[in-house]
């Protein structure tokens, strides 16, 4: 605690502390009022702010990576199964001859992401039959209810996030999800779309991001979807894991752990299958879409105002349009969010020179994927286009799984888990996904408060 302190007042000037002091002081005054949405927004709050200044501390960096380290190491063990199935496809220099860069979006996720996936779900199930998921759900349930008023099962899922994807994370709570209140089920998607899986840090890192600020911004991100979750959607029932309620007692359905293992395999499997079909299908309309969105620029901006067309510089593989006509009107869901997310760059703290890149980053994050972001942020940095203080904020901005390919990925990854809950899962799953996006920009803005 001595550590975190003094690194605090070290490395941020006099008037940033009385002002954050006053911040929290103002804060904590409003809790006093016992108002639950203001609960959730202090616990959110000083857990974030707490987590990026220990992050940034010696023993912060220590432990962060190592734990990092350790959950990549784990799913790294996929691999080996993968590669006894796929053989050298499974191996990205055999599967890109002469590649010594990222290997590839349909690469990284269809031999690396879906097995982790089946192997993740049959670990899980075997620590559900040992007793162990079991006893992690119900001291979550009682330690979040004396602190924040949310369950176990969605706190579990929602801190789980920081270190698996977003399909993986509610493998832990699968003998929940059929019962489940609406709240819970957004709050799990929300802390989906919030964060990124540890098993993709590397490969940001190795575009040439910061690792501290990868993975500072997931932790933070816990706790703010955690905030935004309950703030969109208030809990107005009583779950089967709140801290007043019995867990249920049939979780335990196999016989023995050979039995535990196949199940959990075959839930894997076709969580896996669900994933990959409705990514597909999701960046297929994606790209349906910009077509048409830039068949109308070309008429309206290109015919009709003689506008010039001007090739992208990062145009993207996941999207058939490669440039735009000068113009008022967007020829792909990149640009019109990036137009519209520049003054939320502003707001977050990044200067009006850079609020354009920043809002650019945010529209591509949204309309593609947190990959494409993370690789355009990359190139701004070897090129030196934004100051220290945007690369940070963008950073912890883009970092987490809110686009609208991931709806179809949690929508097809939870329903699979549980299919009577479909059709609530897609009643929300847009308000989820803009949840989680918020989350993360309130993490970004809690370090630009204190960069």
């Amino acid at each position: 605690m001595a550590g975190v302190v003094f690194y605090f007042l070290n490395n941020l000037n006099i008037l940033t502390i009385v002002w954050w002091a006053l911040l929290l002081i103002i804060i904590i005054k409003a809790a006093l009022k016992i108002s639950r949405y203001q609960k959730y927004l202090v616990a959110g709050l000083l857990s974030s702010g707490y987590i990026w200044i220990f992050s940034h501390g010696y023993t912060g960096q220590i432990i962060f990576s190592l734990l990092s380290q350790k959950v990549k190491t784990f799913l790294a063990l996929a691999d080996l199964g993968s590669e006894f199935m796929f053989g050298n496809l499974a191996v990205s220099k055999h599967f890109f001859p002469g590649s010594d860069f990222w290997p590839g979006f349909g690469y990284q996720f269809g031999f690396k992401v879906l097995p982790v996936i089946i192997f993740f779900g049959a670990f899980m199930s075997i620590l559900y039959h040992l007793g162990v998921m079991q006893l992690i759900v119900k001291w979550m349930a009682h330690f979040m209810q004396w602190t924040m008023g949310t369950s176990g099962s969605e706190t579990l899922s929602c801190s789980a996030n920081i270190f698996v994807g977003q399909t993986e994370a509610p493998l832990l709570i699968r003998p929940f999800l059929n019962e489940m209140t609406m709240s819970e089920l957004l709050t799990i998607m929300v802390g989906g779309f919030a964060t990124i899986a540890g098993g993709v840090l590397a490969g940001y890192i190795a575009m040439g991001v910061s690792a501290t600020h990868l993975i500072a911004a997931s932790v933070m991100s816990a706790p703010a979807a955690l905030v935004v979750a309950k703030i969109i959607y208030p809990e107005t029932q009583l779950s089967k894991t709140s801290g007043d309620a019995d867990l249920p007692k049939d979780i335990i359905k196999t016989s023995n752990l050979l039995d535990a293992a196949s199940a959990g395999v075959s839930d894997g499997l076709k969580l896996a299958v669900n994933v990959g079909a409705m990514l597909i299908a999701f960046i297929a309309l994606i790209g349906l879409i910009d077509t048409i969105l830039a068949f109308a620029d070309r008429l309206i901006d290109g015919k009709v105002f003689g506008g010039a067309f001007y090739q992208y510089t990062n145009a993207s593989a996941l999207s058939p349009v490669k440039g735009e006509y000068a113009g008022f009107f967007p020829g792909s869901l990149k640009t019109f969010f990036a137009t519209g997310l520049s003054p939320l760059a502003w707001l977050m703290g990044v200067s009006w020179q850079y609020a354009g890149e920043v809002g650019n980053l945010l529209g591509i994050k949204l309309a593609l994927n947190e990959f494409v972001a993370y690789g355009s942020l990359a190139e701004l940095i070897h090129n030196n286009v934004m100051d220290e203080k945007a690369v940070v904020i963008s950073t912890y901005a883009l970092c987490g799984f809110a686009n609208f390919a991931s709806i179809g990925i949690q929508i097809g990854g939870i329903s699979a888990l549980a299919p009577k809950r479909r059709t609530d899962l897609s009643k929300i799953a847009l308000k989820a996904m803009f949840g989680g996006a918020i989350a993360s920009w309130l993490t970004a803005s809690i370090a630009g408060i204190l960069i």
